[in-house]
């Protein structure tokens, strides 16, 4: 099982050589072990990050993956590197929340934003969650948001004030966009205040004079991913999954993807 982007096999980039294998994070069942690598035997059910995921059989180093934690099946775990390590270094390593800091997660029906939801609660912090449709807010608000708002449709500065009136400790942006803007606006303004945003992401928000704002990507690694799973079973994680597709409609899988306002992460079935 696999998940991949429409964006690269779109746009793959100069140095790419073909045939170029999609898929950048996934999960299995071991099926060998290299001579040097300890604490994995095949048959193992693990979960990681790496590429050409849309394959039966895929060489991942071994720093790069884990076994699935507890609590969460192979279909959840083939989405959760990625998402799962943005999310929780988001939170703890980039913003440095504690209990009791407010956040507004913006974005936070998509793969990035369900899991920091819930990570957020996890770490005890006040949560502000953007939707861009009912059936979005009504998932975020199942997950554990305090507060949500249409990030389209509603008034955000009203709804941040009504959520944090002497103003916002930080703001984890998944989506670009005026309505990020408009999160942003909702910050402290004593200099303590903080934006922590995806690689990728577009349009990125503008510079704010005392405001740190930070561009991040994951990082892996077999700390992370340690970090990661005691995350995960401490909060009784949930992974949405907005559709699934077997590897013979990784197009539509894509085009799906493309048009975007997705609940979750699509899974891509490699082999039934």
């Amino acid at each position: 099982m696999a998940l991949g982007k429409a964006g690269i096999r779109q746009h793959p980039g100069d140095d790419a050589k073909f045939p170029l294998v999609l898929g950048s994070d996934g999960a299995g069942a071991v099926a060998a072990v290299g001579s040097g690598v300890r604490g994995f035997t095949v048959g193992d059910q693990v979960y990681g990050a790496g590429g050409a995921f849309y394959a039966q059989y895929v060489t991942v180093r071994a720093e790069d993956i884990a076994r699935v934690p507890r609590g969460i099946g192979p279909t959840e775990a083939a989405i959760l590197a990625i998402s799962g390590l943005s999310a929780l270094q988001g939170i703890d390593d980039v913003l440095e929340l504690k209990a009791g800091d407010t956040l507004i997660i913006h974005g936070a029906t998509g793969g990035v934003g369900t899991l920091a939801v819930q990570f957020a609660k996890l770490r005890g912090l006040k949560v502000l969650a953007t939707a861009s449709n009912d059936e979005g807010l009504a998932l975020v608000t199942r997950l554990g948001a305090d507060a949500v708002v249409n990030g389209k449709t509603s008034d955000i500065a009203a709804a941040a004030q009504r959520f944090a009136p002497h103003g916002v400790d930080a703001v984890l942006g998944l989506v670009g966009g005026n309505a990020l803007e408009r999160c942003i606006d909702a910050l402290r303004q004593d200099g303590r205040g903080r934006v922590a945003y995806l690689y990728g992401m577009e349009p990125l928000p503008k510079p704010r004079l005392g405001i740190r704002m930070t561009l991040y990507s994951y990082i892996s690694g077999v700390r992370e991913f340690e970090r990661l799973n005691t995350a995960v079973e401490a909060a009784r994680l949930r992974v949405p999954i907005a559709a699934e597709y077997s590897l013979a409609d990784a197009a539509k899988a894509h085009e799906r993807l493309e048009i975007g306002h997705l609940l979750g992460k699509i899974v891509l079935h490699v082999r039934e």
